[in-house]
Order: structure tokens, then sequence, then C-alpha cells
């Protein structure tokens, strides 16, 4: 049974809803039928003046091109360890772009196909914002013993803040490690912007309680909370989410365990608390990938991340049934923003003297953010 079939199962399996029932989730192909000669031809022609990368987010037809797979953080690394590669193609979204320009040298220029690729996540927390709420934090005294820690998915100037302030980055598997590490520096925890990351983090991996973590509204006064509400918390989310991760429910498990009878759940910790806690297995994207390849021949998975890289691990593990936990087609929009058509309009700009869709990071704020990044590979 593959994701196809599951989908199929909507009305036998009394999955809810009709949306979604006879929808394979397959995304139209390019309308020019030369396109992957001009591609072909294109990244001949670049050799190794230019490296690809490819977040495994991405269209199938993206990937193919990519020169490594990886996560945003694996990604970044990436290009700072080849400094020879002189232009350096992201194929992701905005921030993933901020952090290889920032970790890369002054020769090397990165390239985004598409301007319009951003992350919502990380456009759920401005640079003013935070900067709001930390003189929040200050006017109650509390500034002092909080450490900020902003998730990998944040904007340059929110990594930049937390240079500034004494925190680190992290990324869905170093979230515990890093969060840890804040909480021996200081007594309160400013966590960025993925609230469910941070509250996992909090209570299932640190063993805190719900009620030690309170959300702060960056639309309302004081975030929505109390003095007393802040003055009393361990750790303050900051109200983000991932669009993709925070639309899977318990519903979701229960109908998929009702429907594959064996069968794990693996989640990414950017679901709800609700899902994360009744899943089998939870794990960032990377972990995710190696925890379905190594699983045994036979074995049943539901997962719930983003949909291209579900039917990837499926179409990459034929001896495995790998279905999408959710029962409606679900991509990342701003990722599949960045197709063939734009990667090949990049490509040939670059063989014609233009360089497109440059993404450069102040210099100053790049200085900061690098700091809170250092911080995070120093981590224990």
């Amino acid at each position: 049974m593959g994701i196809t079939d599951l989908l199929l199962l909507g009305k036998e399996a009394d999955l809810g809803s009709e949306r979604g029932v006879s929808c394979d989730g397959a995304l139209p192909s390019p309308s020019d039928p030369d396109l992957v000669e001009r591609a072909n031809q294109a990244r001949s022609s670049l050799g190794d003046r230019a490296m690809i990368l490819g977040h495994h987010y991405q269209r199938d037809e993206v990937i193919a091109y990519a020169d490594i797979r990886g996560d945003s953080f694996k990604l970044a690394q990436a290009a700072a360890d080849n400094p020879s590669a002189e232009f350096i193609f992201f194929c992701g979204v905005h921030f993933m772009a901020e952090s290889a320009d920032i970790l890369t040298t002054q020769n090397q220029k990165v390239i985004l196909p598409d301007l319009a690729a951003g992350c919502s996540m990380a456009d759920m927390a401005t640079a003013a914002q935070v900067e709001d709420c930390w003189q929040e934090l200050e006017k109650l005294g509390v500034a002092k013993k909080t450490i900020p820690i902003t998730y990998m998915n944040s904007s340059a100037a929110i990594k930049a803040f937390t240079g500034k302030n004494n925190g680190a980055v992290c990324t869905s598997s170093n979230a515990m490690r890093a969060m840890k590490w804040a909480f021996e520096k200081g007594e309160k925890v400013l966590f960025l912007p993925d609230q469910h990351l941070g509250r996992n983090t909090a209570v299932l991996s640190l063993g805190l309680k719900l009620e030690d973590c309170v959300i702060w509204n960056p639309w309302k006064p004081s975030g929505g909370l109390s003095e007393a509400q802040i003055k009393m918390a361990k750790v303050i989310l900051w109200r983000g989410h991932c669009s993709v991760h925070g639309r899977f429910t318990v519903e979701n498990i229960e109908n998929v365990r009702r429907v594959l009878p064996q069968v794990k759940v693996l989640v990414h910790p950017e679901c709800q608390h609700e899902v994360v806690a009744r899943a089998d297995v939870v794990g960032s994207t990377e972990m995710i990938i190696k925890t379905v390849t190594d699983s045994p021949s036979g074995s049943k998975w539901a997962i719930g991340t983003e949909l291209n890289l579900v039917q990837r691990l499926a179409r990459e593990n034929p001896d495995k049934e790998v279905v999408f936990l959710d029962k409606t087609v679900c991509y990342c929009s701003t990722m599949n923003r960045i197709d063939l058509p734009h990667l090949v309009w990049a490509m040939e700009a670059l063989l014609a003297g233009r360089v497109v869709n440059q993404i450069k990071v102040d210099e100053q704020v790049a200085l900061q953010a690098k700091v809170a990044l250092e911080r995070m590979l120093a981590l224990p």
C-alpha cells in the first residue's frame, strides 16, 4: 500500500472528508518539453564553478540536479565546506539561503532561484517584534536571566538578535542540547519562532511541565501574558508554527492505525504536542530518512512530514509500506516555488553573465548571526 492507496481508502476507512480522496498529489510537469535538456546543458556548462543544494522537501525535478540533499543546516555547512564553488544555488527557502551566505566566504555568491520561496514560520517572528518582546522582558527585570534560542528556521535578523543576547541557534536534532545549555546559563528560555518544537523539547525531552511554558503572542500587549505568568514561566514560546507539520492531528494517527495494523507513526518535532506524544518515533528530517531506510523489510510507516519527502521515501524503500499520515495532500507551498523552470532560468542567466536573486545578508547582521551559529556548533 502506497500513499495514493491510503488516500483512496477515504470512504471504506471512514477517514472523513472526500477532499483529496482521488488525488495522488502529482505536481504538473514543466510546460517546456526542452527544459530538461536545457537544465542538463546549463548544469554541465557551469561545472565546478557552481554547487546545487537541494532540501529534502524539494520537488523531484529539482532534486535530480542537487549535488547534495539535506536539511537546511547540513546544506549551509556543505556550501561552507566547498569554498571553490563560486556560485551556490540553494534550492530551499529564504532563511536557508541566508544561513549559507553567513557561513560561506565573501567570494561565494548564494542564489535563490525564486525569491518568493519563503517560510511562513520564519515570517511569524520579525526583528522588530522580537526586540519589543525583549524590551518587555527587560522592564520586568527577567531579560538578564533569559537565554534566547532560535530555531534554524528563522531569519538572519533573528539569529543576529540571538547572538547579540548570549543565545544560540538550534536545529530539530539538537534542540534538546541547546535548551539544556540555555538552562545552564540562565533561568528562562525564550524559544523562537516555533512553539511546537520548543514545547515538545521542554516537556518531552527535558521533563518540564506544560504549565512551565507560556506562549508569547506578538500581536498582543505584553505578548498576551500577565506579569505573573512571565515571571513564573521557565520557557517563553513564540507564537509561531510550521503550516505543514502543524496540520497533523491525533485523529490522523488513530485513523492510520485502524487502516494499517502494526504501522509505526513517525513524525517531525514541529508537529503539535498531542501528535508528538502519541507517535512511535519522533525525529528531525535526517532522522526520519535514516529510520525508514534502516528499518527491516516489510515494516510499515505513517510519516508526518512534508509530502515530497514522504513520496520519495516510499519510492526509495519499495520493500516497506510508507504512507503519508494525513488523508489530504499537503506540500510545503513556499518550498515548491523552486521548480525546474526557475532553476534553469537562474543557471542560464549566470551563463549569460548575470547573477540573479543573490541573497546577501548585511555584514553586521551576518557577524552577530554567525556568533549564534558558532555557539550551536560548540554545544557539547
